[in-house]
């Protein structure tokens, strides 16, 4: 298929949208009330410190709602006012936030069903209005909506478009395009749609591996077993990975993205030689300028003294899972909650450790002076960041400053 040519027939559609309804001032005052913050931007005022009690928060200088994100849910308000009456989908979570997704539920717009990771547009009809999420759709699911005659929203970050042009650039050269990003990712699944041969690799872990059987220290059967379904159809390890451009889900760790195109570059250079190397390999910078700051910011929170480090976020939002992982590379106590009501009864938290299933601590807060660094990820609005912020200043209000001599001793 003629992505290309597709996207340009859509985009002259009447019934495709991707700039809003100009009623941004409309929903101004919605969007204000549901996500932004006071006591965040006073936070923000204060050198991003707030100290009280026996207990100093220090905020990351770049964290929470991205532009990408603040204007797909903003044009998302926008469309419920535009079209008041009419049926109003969302192919997936506009973003990565349960609250924010919440919220939309309450205004009557729908989310298409998925059953064992398949969407189901059976309900969906013409004349229905379908808005894209802002980490994008597959091609495949805005032909069938445009064959449908809905009318489409597209919302997807300007990023992310960003990494599809590149990836049809890869296939316009008859190039493979190794994706940096988590297969089964929203994200990941709309950028593969885009581009021709593919292959996905989730870590530096994985590009290791397609370099070494790049240098004929591989198993083609066992190559093919651990890259089953991360691949375009047909995708044959001897003939496909001659020549290969790199792009990456927008998401993903900065600093593991360029280590994995570094690698690809030095492996590439190394099989066929300085002479022939652009002709086998092709590098663009698609990382986000909001995901490379909010994890810069987060590299220089976690340089400081930290008791406990607070991570808010979808627990399926990628950005906010590899801040985490900044936290835990520096040893620091950290835990990963999408909303203030994790936090509690009494002290302690139901959060979700690094790659496994939500569980419960407590105690929660220890005793004695707390350091305690809050971030969160680009789909999380402020509103939630304080709600955190609120409950554990309570809670730490609640616990002792340290324990007396006379409990130490049992006196």
């Amino acid at each position: 298929m003629d992505t290309r040519a597709f996207k340009r027939s859509l985009h002259h559609s009447e019934r495709y949208n991707r700039r809003g309804f100009g009623r941004a001032e409309e929903v101004a005052g919605s969007l204000e009330e549901a996500y932004k913050s006071d006591l965040i931007q006073s936070i923000r005022d204060n050198g991003y410190v707030l100290e009280e009690g026996r207990v100093t928060i220090r905020l990351a200088e770049a964290f929470g709602f991205c532009w990408g994100v603040e204007r797909a849910v903003a044009i998302a308000y926008e469309t419920r006012r535009h079209y008041p009456t009419e049926r109003i989908w969302i192919t997936n979570e506009i973003i990565h936030n349960p609250s924010v997704n919440a919220h939309l539920r309450e205004m009557d717009v729908l989310f298409i069903a998925v059953d064992e990771g398949v969407k189901d547009f059976s309900e969906v009809e013409s004349g229905d209005v379908v808005i894209l999420p802002a980490f994008g759709a597959t091609v495949q699911e805005m032909q069938l909506l445009n064959e449908r005659g809905c009318h489409i929203v597209d919302t997807t970050c300007p990023w992310v478009s960003k990494v599809w042009n590149s990836v049809e650039r890869h296939k316009k050269q008859s190039f493979t395009s190794v994706i940096h990003g988590k297969v089964k990712h929203e994200e990941t699944l709309a950028t593969s749609s885009f581009a021709g041969t593919y292959l996905v690799v989730l870590d530096l872990e994985e590009a290791q591996l397609v370099c070494d059987y790049i240098l004929g220290n591989g198993d083609r059967e066992t190559f093919v077993r651990r890259f089953a379904g991360a691949t375009s159809p047909g995708f044959d390890p001897d003939r496909d990975l001659g020549r290969i451009g790199v792009a990456n889900q927008t998401t993903m760790l900065k600093s593991e993205t360029e280590e994995i195109g570094r690698l690809f570059e030095r492996t590439l250079l190394r099989r066929y030689g300085p002479d022939e190397i652009n002709d086998h390999f092709l590098a663009f910078n698609t990382i986000c300028d909001a995901t490379q700051e909010r994890q810069d910011a987060m590299f220089s929170l976690v340089d400081e003294p930290l008791d406990l480090m607070v991570v808010i976020g979808g627990y399926n939002s990628s950005n906010t899972t590899h801040l985490q992982e900044i936290a835990i590379s520096r040893g620091i106590a950290s835990v990963h909650i999408d909303a203030p009501e994790r936090i509690g009864p009494g002290n302690s938290v139901e959060h979700k450790p690094l790659g496994q299933d939500l569980t419960r601590m407590e105690p929660f807060l220890p005793q004695g002076q707390l350091r305690i660094g809050i971030t969160s990820g680009a789909s999380t609005p402020d509103r939630v960041v304080e709600g955190v912020i609120d409950r554990l200043l309570f809670l730490a209000a609640e616990q002792p400053l340290e324990v007396s001599a006379e409990a130490q001793t049992g006196a």
